[in-house]
C-alpha cells in the first residue's frame, strides 16, 4: 500500500475534481467511491470529505463546473465583433468543439444519468440549453420556434456524441463539423 499524505492543504478541489471525472467516466458514477477518488490520489478519504460531503456533492460540482465553461464559449462568441450569421455559425461550432475538446467534461454533462444525481444536475442543462436557445434565437434571422431550436440542439448533441471518444479532438473532424452546422444554417434561414 502506498504511503499517503496527511497534509489536507496540499489536496486541492480542482485536484479531486481531475481525479474524480476520469474515475466516473471509466468507471461509472456507481462504481466510484470517495475512497477510490483518495486512493488514485494517494491521499486519505478524510481529505476529500475535508472538500466534499459526499460523492454527489463532489458530481455536482464537476457538472457545475463545466456548464460555466461551456457558458464563457457562448458569452466569448456573443461578444465578438461579427454580423448575426457568422455569430450563429460560431455558436453552434462552439458548442460541437466544446463538447470535442473537453469529452470527459460532456459526457458528465450530458451522458451520465445516475437517479442519486439527477435532481442536482437539472439546473445546469437548463439554463445553458436556455442560454443557446435565446442565442439562436435572438441570431436567426427569421422568427424560430421552440421546437426548431430544440431540433437544432439535438442535431449538434447528436454530433458530438457520435464522434466522442472516436476522435482524439475537434480538429480531427473540424471539417466535418463546419459541413454540418452549414447544413444546419441552410435548414434555418
Amino acid at each position: 500500500m502506498s504511503p499517503r499524505k496527511s497534509v489536507q492543504h496540499e489536496l486541492s478541489r480542482e485536484m479531486i475534481m481531475n481525479a474524480a471525472r476520469e474515475l466516473f467516466i471509466t468507471k461509472g458514477y456507481q462504481h466510484v467511491s470517495m475512497r477510490q477518488v483518495a486512493k488514485e490520489l494517494g491521499y486519505s478519504h478524510g481529505a476529500i470529505y475535508y472538500h466534499f460531503k459526499n460523492k454527489a456533492e463532489l458530481f455536482y460540482a464537476l457538472v457545475e463546473e463545466h456548464f460555466h465553461m461551456l457558458d464563457q464559449v457562448l458569452d466569448r462568441i456573443l461578444e465578438e465583433e461579427l454580423d448575426t450569421l457568422e455569430k450563429l455559425k460560431k455558436v453552434m461550432l462552439g458548442f460541437i468543439e466544446f463538447g470535442l475538446t473537453y469529452q470527459s467534461h460532456y459526457e458528465i454533462m450530458f451522458l451520465i444519468k445516475e437517479d442519486e444525481v439527477i435532481n442536482y444536475i437539472n439546473q445546469g442543462p437548463n439554463k445553458s440549453y436556455e442560454k443557446f436557445a435565446q442565442t439562436v434565437h435572438m441570431l436567426c434571422g427569421r422568427k424560430t420556434t421552440i421546437q426548431e431550436i430544440w431540433s437544432i440542439f439535438l442535431s449538434l448533441h447528436g454530433f458530438v456524441t457520435h464522434y466522442l471518444r472516436h476522435v482524439t479532438n475537434f480538429e480531427d473532424v473540424k471539417e466535418l463539423a463546419h459541413l454540418h452546422v452549414n447544413f444546419l444554417l441552410k435548414a434555418m434561414l
